[in-house]
């Protein structure tokens, strides 16, 4: 067992720490190009994505409720956790790189959205099915690797991240009942509870996940900007020097600004791993609910989930960064609350929530836990979706779907009572072997995402002279397509 511990580790250490990094940043500079720099073109038709994106969806799924899917699996402990250990080991600068690499990173979240979009195939309820598994299969003709990313996407979001995220809510709940009422209770017993709270959701299927994360994951994320933005109006002036730090560390410009690992190199690394892993362009997951959305136009959903990149990084990350760097500047007793060692290996529990805290009081103790729950929660809904659209590209048999959500269950119930620490790593190697099977066919199907936007341009253009009355995708005979599109689900007649 530790040898095989230390094999996970190493090699997912070898995706994450390097390969990965590599791949994501150079397939967002090459889709940035290919784009012509869609995310700085179209800013504004990102930004208006979300409006009159709950209608429309014809017996399937909205464009918002496949968004939101998205931001549920975004939005998670990660940017608490994962922010707070960046300005450790990064310092300040290391958020000025995060904003940088979301920049680029909302091409390749439009790429891929837009890709489960044009490649998706219709189901006989009225529902659609998209994502890297349709698009590695019918755009390049590989039916073979499509199966096998959505082997690796099934498993390790349909069982092992059940597992892994259940773990982190009972271990939650059993620190601040302990810490609170000073009652030691069985780890079994929050795990049979989180069983309770899944398995409605998940034995659903993916309606019930996109109606449940629909009103989950925008609460939840405006619930955490309340808290910050709390602090932020009560400190404005250290939230405009927290600004002036992240910009100055960025570059170097002012001395004593780096974190533990020192250095504008320090601010770079960190700063761009903890933005690539956080916003998820890239990864694949984010597709596969995409694909799954009822749209006039694939362009419509990438923006949409571009939209999730910007909201991810731009406003969640930067609310946490802000809220420790205001509490630091109050009590720089904050950071060494929240770091018991040098690689801030502790820091999981404690630094963000400390800082709130330090600022608005002890009351937030109790609300940040709750909010570290629905997170997981959130991320156990929104990696089972992705795990059951991965399933769909291999079967559609009823009763394996079903096995599928019963398993995910149980695998909830045992992650949450045991401490599984193989299991983390193997869903971070699983979901980084997919990860690169996604980023090749990006670079190589980026063609296609580039010509539905010319032709979502073209359209929009006859739209404003008055030359057509609404905006919808045909692709038979489609001048601004690399060629002729599998399956029919943007015929004319069809659509």
């Amino acid at each position: 067992m530790a040898l095989l511990n230390d094999l996970l580790g190493t090699l997912s250490n070898w995706l994450f720490g390097t390969i990965l990094v590599w791949l994501l940043i150079g397939a967002g500079l090459l889709l940035t190009i290919r784009s012509r720099g869609v995310q700085l073109r179209h800013l504004g038709a990102i930004l208006r994505s979300v409006s009159g994106s709950r209608s429309g969806a014809e017996g399937g799924i909205s464009s918002f409720q496949a968004f939101a899917v998205g931001l549920a699996c975004r939005v998670g402990t990660g940017n608490i956790v994962g922010v707070a250990l960046a300005l450790v080991l990064g310092g300040p600068g290391a958020v000025f790189w995060m904003w940088v690499v979301a920049l680029v990173g909302t091409a390749t979240a439009f790429t891929e959205a837009t890709l489960g979009q044009v490649f998706k195939v219709r189901r006989g309820d009225g529902s659609y099915r998209g994502g890297p598994a349709f698009y590695i299969a019918s755009g390049l003709g590989l039916p073979t690797v499509g199966g096998i990313f959505a082997v690796l996407f099934m498993v390790a979001n349909g069982l092992a991240m059940p597992m892994v995220q259940a773990n982190a809510m009972t271990a939650t709940l059993g620190s601040s009942v302990s810490s609170t009422f000073g009652a030691n209770v069985s780890p079994w017993v929050w795990a049979a509870l989180v069983a309770l709270l899944v398995a409605p959701v998940l034995l659903g299927g993916l309606r019930s996940i996109a109606r449940v994360t629909e009103l989950m994951a925008p609460l939840m994320a405006g619930v955490y900007l309340v808290l910050v933005a709390a602090i932020i109006l009560t400190h404005p002036a250290q939230t405009i020097s927290a600004l002036g730090e992240i910009v100055s560390g960025a570059f170097g410009l002012r001395q004593g600004l780096a974190g533990v690992a020192g250095g504008v190199s320090a601010a770079i690394l960190n700063g761009v791993r903890r933005g690539l892993f956080s916003n998820e362009a890239g990864l694949g997951g984010a597709a596969c609910a995409a694909g799954s959305a009822t749209v006039r136009h694939p362009v419509q959903q990438g923006f949409i989930q571009s939209f999730g990149v910007l909201v991810d990084t731009l406003l969640i990350c930067t609310a946490t960064a802000l809220a420790i760097l205001v509490a630091g500047a109050e009590n720089p007793s904050v950071y060494q609350a929240g770091v018991t060692g040098a690689d801030g290996a502790d820091l999981s529990g404690t630094l963000t929530q400390t800082a709130i805290a330090s600022v608005l009081g002890d009351w937030t103790s109790w609300p940040m836990t709750i909010l570290v729950l629905v997170l997981a929660y959130s991320t156990i809904l929104g990696a089972f979706s992705y795990a059951e659209v991965s399933l769909d590209y291999l079967t559609r048999a009823p009763w394996v779907t079903t096995a599928l959500r019963v398993g995910a269950v149980a695998c909830a119930f045992i992650g949450g009572g045991t401490a599984l620490t193989t299991v983390w790593t193997f869903a971070d190697v699983l979901l980084g072997l997919g990860a690169v099977i996604n980023l090749v066919a990006l670079a190589l199907l980026g063609t296609w995402a580039v010509g539905a936007l010319r032709d979502w341009e073209a359209q929009r253009r006859a739209l404003a002279d008055g030359e057509a009355e609404e905006i919808r995708f045909v692709a038979t005979d489609n001048p601004h397509l690399p060629g002729n599109l599998p399956g029919d689900v943007w015929a004319p007649a069809l659509r």
